[in-house]
């Protein structure tokens, strides 16, 4: 049979091998092997067909259970997505739908104490770009980006950018905040203004937001009592969202700064709703915005000007640089003016300022540091200024009473134990004779401080403790508490500290210097006013308030800061009283010769005043007056100081006349009845 196969119809030999070989021909291997098979199967009674069922049962099986297993997975899938996390999901839908914007309120403005306003508001317009409002699609970005740039470019009038350098510099800044709302472009002048009206419609993430700036009135006049504000940081709105966002600015100094939570806004909430195109659908009002409180000074703006007019005049006369000059409310501690000589112009921080101008005072080239509040915050030598302390404590004391004599001779010579040739001579700047308390402080006599301040021969003096201990209850060595920042406190010298600082003993020689305000005394303007307040008085040391009242939009009262007292009584009134009379006495020259301070009494009020003369050395002194006026009801403390002035002259004297003589006579003041009479 295999042969007749090979050998039926078909010659096997003819076969032409060429292709593939025909399907109808049989190997005779494959014959072979399929008898074998079926032969194995017969034996082990198993069937080949029903291997294959077997199978194929096994695979629709696995089938089965895998598709199961996918649809299970799909279905917890489902029910996470829907279920668990379905509230989440609609949130953040919800979010892309609706946006939550700010509504823009005002700052509160500044007031001096006849409500004249030193302080404005004024309209400004940034460029903003809403980053998730830009197109997606990247030409489409880039074209927008491109326009705002140009736009930019054109409104430059010194051309000092190319626009392809705005347009990437533009790209990058957007690209690499992490804010979705990016300030642009601050205080738009016109010419971009209308620029970018025009074709806002067509730059879609882009909008024209309006904004205020701040107006100083005669801004370096008011700058180191009023401060500026300048632009938030992120860390700073960070803090207090609710009130701020990436366009505001927040006071940096004054009182710009320390009243930073009565005069900052609270803005409204927006709910805007979109559509997928980023078009408006709906706006809602969530809550209204609220403007800040404003305030009201103790400020006499006039005497403000007037003493700063003076100071200015004075210093060109004498060829200083620097100045200070306050005048304090001596019955409630109120600030009636604050001056620090260089000043500088607070608009200059504004947006939009002379850019040119703001790098030069921040560079400081001439060294005069005009932001530096001196009134506040510089440290100097007083010198007789500090006499009136002095003798209030000697008599407390009783070091000494009022009435006893103590020969001047100008000069004090104290012996040296180690080398009796060369004696320490401590000098006066004139020969006084025979002096007592009220002489000693219209002259101004060193010998007779010397002496009640360190004890010489046989008067005891008050030592270097007890004059340290009087002159903190005047509020020396402290911060007054004023409410401006950077306030520094003064600082008074001791034993424990010269030995700590500089090795050595304290010396008789150094409680000589500290009794008339030399050495390594320095105390601030404010804590030297301050004190001189409570002689004025009668005892009481008030803290130095600026802010009268908090006031709302109409003007009314929200909270009126009462006087704060920080002691008082701490020394006898009848001492007190003693010590005016000594400074009374320096103005009208009573039994005093060579007072120090006769001019001012020409003014139309009578005054009581005590200056000082510190020296720096080479011939250079810092040159101090303190006056309180009307005697008898003292309404104004005035002190003033210049620095450096060379040689030995009453610089500020003239100043202090023209101030009391224009602010009792031509300036805001009414006199009392008893005032107008001829003295």
């Amino acid at each position: 049979m295999f042969k007749k196969f090979l050998t039926g119809s078909k010659n096997f030999d003819d076969i032409e091998l060429k292709g593939e070989m025909n399907s109808e021909f049989i190997e005779p291997h494959e014959i072979l092997l399929d008898s074998l098979a079926k032969k194995r199967e017969q034996e082990l009674g198993i069937s080949e067909k029903k291997l294959e069922v077997l199978l194929l049962r096994k695979i629709l099986h696995g089938f089965y259970i895998v598709s199961i297993l996918l649809i299970l997975i799909l279905l917890a899938k489902t029910f996470q997505l829907q279920i668990v996390e379905g509230k989440n999901f609609s949130i953040l839908a919800e979010g892309n739908k609706f946006i939550i914007s700010q509504i823009q309120a005002e700052r509160g403005v500044i007031y001096d104490k006849n409500l004249n306003q030193l302080v404005f508001n004024q309209l400004s317009f940034d460029l903003i770009c809403q980053k998730d409002n830009l197109p997606q699609d990247k030409t489409e970005r880039e074209r927008v980006i491109g326009e705002v740039a140009e736009i930019i470019e054109e409104g430059d009038e010194d051309k000092s950018s190319s626009s392809p350098f705005v347009r990437l510099r533009l790209a990058r800044v957007i690209e690499e905040s992490t804010s979705t709302q990016i300030l642009i472009f601050e205080n738009l002048d016109h010419q971009n203004l209308i620029l970018l009206q025009t074709k806002i419609k067509e730059l879609p993430g882009f909008s024209v937001k309006d904004n205020v700036i701040r107006e100083y009135k005669d801004g370096a006049t008011f700058s180191h009592l009023i401060g500026y504000t300048n632009k938030i940081k992120s860390e700073e709105m960070e803090k207090a969202p609710d009130f701020y966002s990436v366009f505001d600015y927040v006071g940096r100094t004054g009182i710009e700064n320390f009243y930073e939570e009565a005069l900052r806004k609270n803005p409204g909430k927006l709910r805007i709703e979109r559509d997928a195109q980023g078009n408006i659908i709906s706006q809602e009002t969530v809550s209204l915005p609220e403007s800040g409180k404003s305030l009201v000074l103790w400020l006499d703006s006039d005497l403000q000007k007037k003493i700063k007019e003076e100071l200015e005049k004075e210093l060109q006369i004498v060829g200083a640089k620097r100045a200070v000059g306050i005048a304090l409310d001596p019955k409630t501690g109120g600030v009636l003016s604050l001056v620090s000589l260089p000043d500088f112009d607070n608009n200059l921080f504004q947006k939009g300022a002379d850019p040119e101008a703001l790098s030069e005072l921040l560079k400081d080239t001439s060294g005069l540091n005009p932001l530096f509040n001196r009134a506040i915050s510089g440290g100097y030598l007083t010198g007789s200024t500090i006499k009136p302390l002095i003798a209030s404590a000697a008599l407390e004391e009783n070091i000494i009473s009022p009435e006893k004599k103590l020969d001047c001779e100008g000069k004090i010579v104290i012996p040296n134990i180690w080398d009796p040739a060369s004696p320490t001579i401590k000098k006066d700047w004139t020969t006084h004779g025979w002096t007592d308390l009220r002489k000693a402080l219209a002259e101004s006599c060193n010998v007779y401080f010397y002496t009640v301040g360190g004890g010489f021969e046989n008067q005891k003096g008050l030592g270097p403790t007890k004059i340290k201990e009087y002159l903190e209850l005047f509020g020396w060595n402290q911060k007054t508490g004023i409410d401006l920042p950077g306030e520094e406190e003064g600082f008074i010298p001791d034993k424990e500290w010269k030995k700590k600082v500089w090795g050595n003993d304290w010396w008789d020689g150094d409680t000589y210097n500290l009794s008339i305000g030399q050495g390594f005394l320095q105390i601030t303007p404010m804590e030297v006013i301050n004190s001189f307040a409570a002689i004025a008085n009668g005892g009481t040391l008030y803290k130095p308030k600026v802010v009268k009242d908090i006031i709302d939009g109409d003007k009314k009262i929200v909270e009126e800061f009462k006087p704060e007292i920080i002691s008082q009584n701490f020394i006898d009134p009848n001492n007190l009283q003693i010590v005016r009379e000594g400074m009374r006495q320096a103005v009208t020259g009573q039994s005093s010769p060579q007072a120090s301070a006769v001019i001012l009494n020409s003014l139309p009020v009578s005054v009581a005043a005590k200056t000082g003369t510190a020296e720096l050395g080479g011939s250079s002194y810092n040159n101090w007056i303190t006056v309180f006026a009307p005697y008898d009801d003292p309404q104004i403390v005035l002190t003033l100081m210049i620095e450096n002035v060379k040689g030995v002259q009453a610089a500020v004297l003239p100043v202090a006349r023209s101030v009391l003589e224009w602010y009792f006579g031509s300036g805001t003041t009414t006199l009392p009845a008893s005032e107008n009479e001829v003295r």
